[in-house]
């Protein structure tokens, strides 16, 4: 029997496509660039299974065509609102994604943030690189404190969790958690956190504020002008989910007129392209979607794509079906 063909639309781990090819007939994108609409329909006509990023945006557009072979989307990635799901469900097409493998470096990433914008680490490179530091005196590049302070969180699925565990034992953060569902107390408990009902009634209230929600048009700038106003101008903003969920020239605004005192992000509603209302500004961080590049999550979410993809061809429900 000839094996099923699939598409990996970038570059992945080579460990990984060698595991893959065991099984299936594999084409790559020896370019590593994203493929537009065009390549990913005509991909969607030919290949059995895709293998999507967030870097591949499959809307409604690239479905409306006929005689589709594709049987299955394994997206590496947690993420999946770049793939019109009503779309790949009116089409009788499965979804897979690769939650779990990523929870703990992502996290770690919105932990270095943190430390970073409050510290004013990157202020305190950029200085040293460019030969401007005169040595240590008492008044130098004063930063906020982390320990102790209030960490609001939203979105408590398991990066957020994760986010709550690192902050509240490491740190000795209080936590405050806002969610779309209400959280079983239990796990609430386990990280001393506290929910509350409505963003508007948490933001006045954190030191900082973590961004682990998904994204799509549901989430959309749910960070905008008057909800930056509620926060402490003490207050920092973290974001390491979608860049669609804040308003990115509302923050500029607030971070150049101190309406808050910082922000880190990873991640940009254009991204690669940046929104240049951002570039220069000194209280703000910025990293390139590194949440979960390390090797051993790089590897581990193909894995788990793999996984995805020998439970559907085998007959059976793949674990991570989320269409």
């Amino acid at each position: 029997m000839a094996k099923p063909r699939i598409l990996l639309t970038r570059k992945w781990p080579k460990q990984v496509e060698q595991h893959l090819a065991k099984r299936y007939d594999v084409t790559g994108n020896p370019s590593d660039q994203p493929m537009d609409s065009t390549q990913l329909k005509a991909a969607l006509r030919s290949f059995d299974a895709v293998l999507p990023t967030v870097t591949d945006k499959l809307d409604d557009a690239v479905f409306d065509q006929g005689n589709m072979q594709v049987k299955i989307l394994a997206n590496y990635g947690v993420g999946f609102a770049h793939i019109d799901s009503d779309a790949a469900k009116n089409n009788n097409i499965v979804v897979t994604n690769t939650p779990e493998i990523l929870s703990e470096c992502t996290a770690d990433i919105a932990m270095t943030l943190m430390l970073m914008v409050a510290r004013r680490a990157g202020e305190g490179e950029r200085q040293l690189r460019a030969g401007a530091w005169q040595g240590w005196h008492p008044t130098h590049m004063i930063g906020s404190k982390v320990s102790g302070k209030t960490l609001g969180i939203i979105g408590f699925g398991r990066i957020g969790q994760e986010m709550a565990r690192r902050a509240h034992f490491g740190f000795g953060m209080k936590i405050l958690v806002q969610n779309r569902s209400t959280i079983d107390p239990e796990i609430l408990s386990e990280y001393g956190a506290t929910q509350l009902e409505s963003v508007d009634d948490f933001l006045p209230l954190c030191d900082f504020v973590s961004l682990h929600c998904p994204g799509g048009s549901a989430n959309r700038h749910l960070i905008n002008r008057q909800r930056l106003d509620l926060m402490k101008p003490t207050a920092f903003l973290i974001n390491t989910a979608r860049g669609e969920v804040i308003d990115d020239s509302a923050l500029a605004k607030a971070l150049k007129q101190k309406d808050i005192a910082g922000a880190g992000l990873d991640v940009f509603e254009r991204e690669p392209d940046i929104n240049q209302d951002l570039a220069g500004i000194e209280n703000l961080v910025m990293l390139p979607h590194l949440g979960s590049s390390t090797a051993e999550t790089r590897i581990g979410m193909g894995l788990r794509v793999a996984d995805n993809l020998d439970a559907f061809f085998d007959g059976c429900e793949p674990k991570d079906r989320v269409v």
